[in-house]
């Protein structure tokens, strides 16, 4: 950690849509490179995602490549996580992303739908500017 990238969060209508947006400059400088907004799962515990297919967002970006982070109580540390990457078109699209795609990320336990704790959606891993809405969350 300690790196520079810079972000901010804001609640807007875009396209008529109230959304919440990711806005930014993604740095590798000394030693960075992500910024993230997340959404807490489960209400004080786990929430139980079994009984779905995937995650569903309904995102507008600047037609870059993000991704998705899920957490369970097996990602300990914080550089860990399951992950799944997806575009944001500039036009407003629903992306599918299946529970199956979500790959560890430093760890060898395998996604537990049952016990997710958080979802982030991230810009990582490259110098970019990060411009996501994220205007829908859920489960299909």
């Amino acid at each position: 950690m300690g790196g520079v990238s810079e972000a901010t969060m804001q609640w807007r209508r875009v396209d008529g849509r109230p959304a919440l947006c990711l806005t930014g400059d993604v740095s590798l400088e000394n030693n960075g490179g992500f910024v993230q907004v997340n959404l807490d799962l489960g209400s004080g515990s786990a929430l139980d995602a079994e009984a779905f297919s995937g995650i569903r967002l309904l995102v507008r970006g600047n037609g870059a490549t993000y991704n998705a982070h899920l957490k369970t109580p097996a990602t300990v540390l914080p550089w860990q996580s399951y992950r799944a990457a997806f575009v944001a078109d500039t036009d407003w699209r629903e992306v599918r992303l299946p529970f199956a795609d979500f790959s560890p990320h430093r760890l060898n336990a395998r996604l537990d739908t049952r016990r997710l704790r958080r979802l982030g959606i991230v810009a990582i891993g490259r110098a970019m500017h990060a411009d996501i809405c994220i205007a829908e969350v859920g489960l299909y």
